[in-house]
């Protein structure tokens, strides 16, 4: 019996386009650390913590801030129900150590954002922050897992997700003193947008996967700039502000990323359901 053929469903890559172009990320990385030592401390806005958002709904304040992190949890129980039962798949076992991380990470963003926007202040800004960064962490291992089948990325997951608990505590401690520096916090913010393409890249990713972090990765872009324009939106909008479509765009990112790992069960379930099976009488 010879089975017919089916989709390729597999996240495992083909070989990188040259030999050296492997080097890239590594180069960036570097290349983006050495400009942010050489800049000097990022400091955080001044009237950060002033945000649009005015709503009170029974009794509590900054309601749309804070009831539209919820979205945040739902999608993390989502990808956890769905992705952790196959966590030694072959489509998910380096991946998962960081994807884990990620979704905790994306759990308690939900508890920490809640927390923080009742009463934005520096100290409860923390909470937000740390989850966030670990999310950011556990992102860049998963991919990194996906694209190198074989990789043991426990100890990357570990590792990164220090990196991220440090970052966050050198702004709080810099805070202290009067001269807060987000420098390590934005890093790990930024570097999924540079790294996670470049490694799909080259490492020849599945197209779907490509095409489902891409989009996560634009709407978080567009999560971004709502964020910087929150009162702008809400005076133009009257009924929402940005900081709050921020939320609820970026849940969106979030969902992108778990459908784009769940997709690869539900296509291979698909192909084994509807493809026949072929007699080789010869």
């Amino acid at each position: 019996m010879q089975p017919s053929s089916c989709p390729d469903v597999s996240i495992r890559p083909g070989p990188p386009m040259k030999p050296l172009i492997k080097y890239v990320p590594m180069i960036v990385t570097v290349g983006v650390a050495v400009i942010l030592a050489v800049h000097g401390r990022i400091a955080q806005p001044l009237h950060y913590n002033e945000f649009a958002d005015g709503s009170a709904v029974f009794g509590i304040h900054h309601a749309a801030d804070v009831i539209s992190n919820t979205g945040f949890a739902l999608v993390a129980i989502w990808g956890w129900l769905t992705l952790r039962p196959r966590r030694d798949s072959d489509q998910l076992r380096a991946g998962w150590p960081g994807y884990r991380l990620f979704l905790i990470g994306l759990f308690l963003t939900a508890f920490g954002s809640g927390f923080y926007h009742l009463a934005p202040d520096n100290a409860r800004l923390i909470w937000d922050r740390l989850p966030i960064a670990l999310a950011c962490a556990g992102l860049l291992v998963g991919v990194r897992g996906d694209t190198r089948p074989g990789l043991k990325t426990e100890i990357e997951a570990t590792v990164l997700g220090l990196f991220a608990v440090a970052g966050v505590a050198w702004w709080a401690y810099t805070a202290r003193g009067g001269a807060d520096d987000l420098r390590p916090y934005l890093l790990l913010q930024g570097l999924p947008l540079v790294l996670i393409p470049l490694w799909q890249a080259i490492y020849r990713a599945p197209r779907a996967d490509r095409i489902a972090f891409a989009g996560a990765m634009v709407l978080y872009v567009v999560a971004k700039v709502c964020e910087v324009f929150d009162h702008g939106i809400a005076d133009a909008l009257g009924f929402v502000s940005g900081h709050t479509l921020k939320h609820l765009i970026a849940t969106m990112a979030t969902a992108a990323v778990v459908w784009g790992l769940t997709r690869r069960f539900s296509e291979r379930r698909a192909c084994i359901a509807v493809c026949p099976v072929k007699l080789d009488l010869g």
